[in-house]
């Protein structure tokens, strides 16, 4: 019996308040949210799903090469067309022969994946490890509820053919309720018809529809439903058949906002990991159809949950960092790289790929053209580098000091850090000479004369957090977010941010 076996979830650092919108506007929209989180203006759903598959493999003690099947699930791509799975495989290492899948279109694409991550393990004898992927950033028109209550966040599951939380049954039900909740073409924010009883009707009775197709053998410890707000779901707990306690107990829109298709795997994997026995667990999508699993778990699942913030925004900062408010691009020139050549640096913008020199065992990052340290024009050995390092210098970028296609970033974002970083090398190059514990700074890069080099200087972008928060020293650690985009191609690329204890 397939099983989940780890859990990772995230969310951004920002969260604007009720209270804010209630300033702004006069009024706030969103019943029983308190705040939510903000993406910001360097986060997407590809971005945000990154954070969460890579806290999910860490909890599971896997490396990407070893997941076998890919999901990624949104209704917000940063891209309508194109499969992101094979960025998002590229980022995590997964082997490029793994099969992928790309749900989206609706915010019940997240249990969509989870349940075809199931078929996957069983259609494979039991011999399969999946990673399903969920992220979303809904937005909404600025005076509207859906942008009132519209969250963002990701979660990730690993699923084997057994471990400590089994889906014990699943059920589906579909019913045609046109215009709840939806998008067309071309545009960027959701919309509804706002007909209050239409959309209630529409949400508890597809709930409910799934809930009675379920074979459950207790009630459940705790019931998690789609949020589209922090209200809706507790008007669906006579037709789940659960307690509104049941639901309080792994609410996580009262903070969070609406997290879209992430909403119900982000929940589950909370309360996973708080050590929940029984969960119901019940999506929705609008049109309408809704996915219902019994889950049943057996000891601890091992989990890394990161879904609080602390960093507040009023609601201007909030519709800038959104894009809503920004000022026009700048006149003048930058510095252009085509598509085909930041692909062929994709291995050290996504994975750190550096280069080890065969003759004298320099690091060279990119790893092209002859050895920093002896000249040699011999191929570099591929070496991966270990995600940390040491801040060497580093400058602050105000308004006006980015090249034109940073700008549109910075306009969004504000002032950033770029530095210079002596990046780790991996713990196992490391420990190829001395004793590898990974606390060198950049005017230690050797154990000894004849050693094995442990850095190598690199440039970047700063991230999560506020130029002031990086000094020469300071130790850092890196992950991958948007850089620019040219052409109608976003660049991803890794930046850098204060390392976490």
């Amino acid at each position: 019996m397939t099983a989940i076996t780890a859990v990772g979830a995230y969310t951004p650092r920002f969260r604007i308040s009720a209270d804010a919108f209630e300033e702004a506007w006069g009024h706030f929209q969103a019943a029983g949210i308190a705040e939510k989180a903000v993406p910001a203006a360097d986060e997407d759903a590809l971005t945000m799903g990154y954070e969460a598959a890579t806290r999910a493999l860490e909890a599971a003690e896997l490396a990407g090469g070893e997941v076998d099947w890919l999901a990624f699930a949104t209704s917000t791509p940063p891209v309508a067309e194109e499969d992101l799975t094979a960025r998002l495989g590229a980022m995590l290492s997964v082997s490029e022969s793994a099969t992928r899948h790309v749900f989206t279109g609706s915010t019940r694409a997240g249990t969509r994946a989870i349940w075809a991550g199931v078929d996957a393990i069983d259609a494979n004898a039991g011999e399969a490890t999946a990673l399903v992927v969920t992220a979303d950033a809904p937005m909404g028109h600025p005076d509207s509820e859906l942008d009132h209550a519209a969250g963002a966040g990701a979660a990730a599951l690993v699923l084997e053919p057994d471990g400590p939380a089994h889906i014990t049954d699943r059920a589906e039900f579909a019913q045609p309720y046109p215009g709840t909740r939806f998008r067309n073409t071309g545009d960027d924010e959701t919309q509804g018809l706002g007909v209050t009883q239409y959309d209630r009707r529409a949400f508890t009775q597809t709930i409910g529809g799934a809930v009675a197709e379920l074979e459950r053998e207790r009630d459940p410890d705790a019931a998690v439903i789609q949020a589209p707000d922090g209200k809706l779901p507790y008007r669906a707990a006579g037709a789940a058949g659960v307690d509104t306690d049941d639901i309080q107990a792994a609410a996580t829109v009262h903070e969070l906002g609406d997290l879209g298709a992430a909403s119900v795997p982000a929940s589950l994997a909370a309360a996973l990991a708080a050590g929940t026995e029984s969960i119901l667990a019940v999506s929705y999508g609008s049109g309408a159809g809704a996915d219902a699993f019994a889950l049943e778990t057996a000891g601890d699942v091992p989990a890394r949950i990161d879904l609080d913030g602390d960093d507040t925004l009023s609601y201007a900062e909030y519709l800038r960092q959104r894009g809503v408010v920004t000022t026009g691009p700048p006149s003048g020139g930058g510095a252009y790289v085509s598509v085909p050549s930041w692909q062929r640096s994709i291995p050290q913008r996504y994975r750190l790929e550096a280069g080890r020199c065969p003759d004298c065992g320099a690091l060279s990052f990119p790893p092209t053209g002859a050895c920093d340290g002896c000249g040699t024009l011999d191929a570099a050995e591929p070496v991966e580098l270990g995600g940390t390092g040491t801040v060497e210098a580093v400058t602050t970028i105000s308004q006006g000091g980015a090249p034109p296609e940073f700008a549109p970033h910075q306009s969004r974002s504000g002032d950033y850090a770029a530095a210079i970083v002596a990046l780790d090398a991996a713990a196992d190059d490391r420990n190829r000479d001395g004793d590898g514990n990974g606390n060198e700074t950049a005017d230690a890069n050797t154990n000894a004369e004849t050693a094995t080099p442990r850095t190598v200087s690199v440039p970047a972008m700063g991230t999560d957090a506020a130029p002031e928060a990086f000094a020469v020293g300071d130790r850092v650690e890196t992950t991958i977010r948007r850089i620019y985009t040219q052409e109608g191609v976003t660049r991803y690329g890794f930046k850098i941010r204060p390392q976490t204890p």
